[in-house]
């Protein structure tokens, strides 16, 4: 979908303050409150736009650890990823399943309130997923940009 400067300076002022009531978000904008509406309207329908929600910070309530997985998987198995991410996502602490073409098949990304958590959690849910032939723990010291915002 093509967007004009209209566009972007929308998405611009939405993506630094997304609570930002629409009328004051339309003035900012520098477009008409219907404008904003058929502009919003247009954006979602067009795939731009796919959600809108909370983001919860989880750190909030009390996870204080967060550790990036990187898994080669064993493929001698033709079901192997299907398998590996469907048991991946029923562990309730993996917030993020991604995977990639290169060494690396699939990260996960797994919270856990404490070191004491996070022991458990890699002992009893993460190892025994199916089809692992290597896995590689990073864990996080500290987020240094995390911004939905677009180079708009």
């Amino acid at each position: 979908m093509q967007i004009d400067d209209t566009d972007r300076r929308i998405l611009r002022h939405w993506l630094a303050e997304p609570e930002l009531d629409r009328a004051v978000l339309a003035d900012r904008a520098g477009v008409t409150p219907a404008t904003l509406w058929r502009r919003l309207d247009r954006l979602r329908a067009g795939g731009v736009i796919r959600s809108q929600g909370a983001r919860v910070d989880w750190r909030a309530l009390g996870y204080e650890v967060e550790v990036s997985l990187r898994f080669t998987l064993d493929k001698t198995n033709p079901r192997a990823f299907d398998e590996f991410i469907r048991a991946a996502r029923e562990v309730p602490e993996v917030i993020g399943i991604e995977t990639f073409l290169g060494r690396v098949d699939v990260r996960l990304n797994v919270i856990a309130r404490d070191m004491e958590h996070w022991t458990g959690i890699y002992r009893d849910r993460i190892l025994t997923l199916p089809h692992i032939a290597e896995v590689e723990a990073l864990m996080l010291i500290s987020t240094i940009k995390d911004t939905g915002g677009l180079p708009l």
